[in-house]
Parts: C-alpha cells; structure tokens; sequence
C-alpha cells in the first residue's frame, strides 16, 4: 500500500529533504509526491537553485569598505561601523 504525502507534509519537511537528512522511506514518499505534483516540484527547484546561487556568489560579492561606511552612514547605522573595527 502506498501511503503518499499531501503538499501539507511535503512543506513541513522540505528543509530536511533539501537537506538530505530524512530517513529513506520518508525521502522516497517526498520524491513519489514530487513527480507528481508540479507545484512542489517548482518548489524544490527554486529552493535547489537558490541555495546554489547563494553558494556560489557569497564569497563574491564583498563590498569594498569605503562603500559600506558610506552605506551604513546614509542609513544611519555609524553604531555597527564601530563595532565591526
């Protein structure tokens, strides 16, 4: 008997399936429903890519001192420029 997942469920432990730590009977249900379900098979791939662009662009986008003191300045946040120093 199959015993399938609603989007309910799916939505409950998303994180853990993304994260690939669910035990292999529950992973197994979330994949049935995945390829069954479109919407949350749009939901796992948007989740997928924005992790990995995430990933791949963190280390990259560093902005230069100047411009986060100016930043920071503007939005009135001077505090935090002295504590990160």
């Amino acid at each position: 008997m199959r015993n399938d997942i609603n989007c309910d469920a799916f939505l409950e432990e998303l994180s853990d399936y993304v994260d690939g730590v669910l035990g292999d009977t529950l992973c197994k249900e979330i994949e049935r429903h995945i390829e069954d379900c479109g919407n949350c098979r749009v939901v796992v791939d948007t989740l997928k890519k924005t992790i990995y662009l995430y990933h791949e662009t963190a280390a990259q986008t560093l902005i230069p001192a100047e411009v986060r003191e100016r930043l920071f300045h503007r939005l009135s946040l001077e505090d935090f420029i002295q504590e990160e120093k």
